[in-house]
């Protein structure tokens, strides 16, 4: 049994009993008060520097473990955040657990080999992602690199993810009765509709891989006044942030042609963060796997084809990142349930956690001993086209 298993089997209670904490306490994005606090006390328990409101978020924290001598600095990613009705259908109770636990694993093995741990806590993935304040604001300029590993109903390689934009256009109109006098209204609504037929003929002209869908958030208050507001948001996305720039510049074309043909006013924004494409670092993957699999995990399945967006993608546009997945169910189970909810509570998952755990210290580890190790890690995070 190395140092590791035993400093695992030592904290297996307390990590349980964090995660259970969380499950039986599920709060959404930004509002995680109960949640993040028992990811700082567990932490500063164990010897981290915690910067708490970290980056004026009230929920997100910095916890940083510094052996005192040089070496790389290598960070782990938790998130806390649940569903709004199910609570934690994601998983997220272990997820961050998993990034904590690694977080004072890995800790508890530096003071001779140098270097320096941080765990993030980053709040609200499922809805407007603190990764993306984050990362645009330099928290991960020092950092080596990130790891987060997502439950699921297998282990999977690190992936892609698209990276997405969140539009909502406001298109301001004039209100008329429809029937007396609808030639004295500019109707709003119509802006809306067609900015939606705009963006059907528009899909014919896009690349296969890029998702755009919205809905219509206010339409009128009754079919007898001409409605003078309408707000339509849409998500756009796409495998680059290159091509997303190009595509989202023409949804907006799409809505501006809408709101000229109704006689709109029309102001757009973003209603929610943009989240970039997740750029896996293959080197940092190859090594996490290697060491999963001498954790005895036999089967690791290549990334799924992704057409989802994870905050995170911000991350890894700024510093080596991998954002693999590991079983907590043993079967298909759709994430976003409270089957998977509940999954997170078995033992099958704690197992599993332990193993990720251990595969996450080990990695950072590694790339603390080997200079050489890190200095491929970051000749290509140099080269990679992101």
């Amino acid at each position: 049994m190395t140092d590791i298993d035993e400093i695992i089997n030592k904290l297996e209670k307390e990590l349980k009993d964090l995660s259970k904490y969380i499950y039986d306490n599920p709060e959404i994005g930004y509002e995680e008060y109960k949640s993040s606090k028992a990811h700082i006390d567990i932490l500063k328990k164990h010897g981290f520097d915690v910067e708490e409101n970290y980056l004026g978020i009230d929920t997100a924290f910095k916890a940083t473990y510094d052996s005192g001598k040089e070496g790389a600095t290598i960070s782990y990613l938790a998130e806390y955040d649940a569903l709004p009705g199910i609570g934690h259908g994601c998983g997220h109770n272990i997820l961050g657990t998993t990034s904590t636990g690694a977080g004072i694993i890995l800790s508890k093995i530096i003071d001779d080999m140098g270097g320096k741990v941080i765990v993030f806590g980053t709040p609200a993935e499922e809805t407007s992602g603190a990764k993306v304040k984050m990362a645009d604001e330099n928290a991960f300029v020092d950092v080596d690199v990130a790891m987060i590993a997502h439950p699921s109903d297998k282990f999977e390689k690190s992936g892609k993810s698209l990276a997405m934009e969140a539009i909502q256009f406001k298109y301001k109109g004039k209100t008329a009765h429809a029937a007396a006098s609808p030639h004295k209204g500019i109707n709003a609504l119509d802006a809306a509709i067609n900015t939606f037929n705009n963006i059907n003929a528009l899909r014919e002209h896009i690349l296969p891989s890029s998702r755009i869908h919205g809905i219509i958030k206010n339409g009128g208050e009754a079919a007898n006044i001409v409605p003078d507001l309408a707000i339509a948001q849409f998500y756009v996305r796409a495998t680059t942030k290159t091509y997303l720039t190009e595509l989202v510049e023409k949804v907006k074309n799409c809505a501006r042609g809408a709101s000229l043909a109704a006689g709109t006013e029309i102001e757009i924004s973003n209603n929610e963060a943009s989240y970039y494409n997740m750029v896996t670092n293959k080197h940092l993957s190859e090594l996490f796997t290697k060491n999963l699999k001498e954790t005895g995990v036999e089967k690791i399945y290549e990334s799924r084809e992704s057409f989802g967006s994870i905050d995170a993608g911000n991350v890894s546009q700024v510093c080596p990142t991998i954002h693999p997945t590991f079983d907590i169910t043993g079967r298909e189970v759709a994430a976003h349930t409270r089957e998977f909810r509940d999954a997170t509570l078995t033992d099958y998952a704690y197992e599993n956690m332990k193993k990720t755990i251990k595969a996450l210290a080990m990695t950072g580890k590694n790339i603390i001993e080997d200079k050489d190790t890190l200095d491929e890690i970051k000749k290509e995070f140099n080269n990679t086209k992101k």
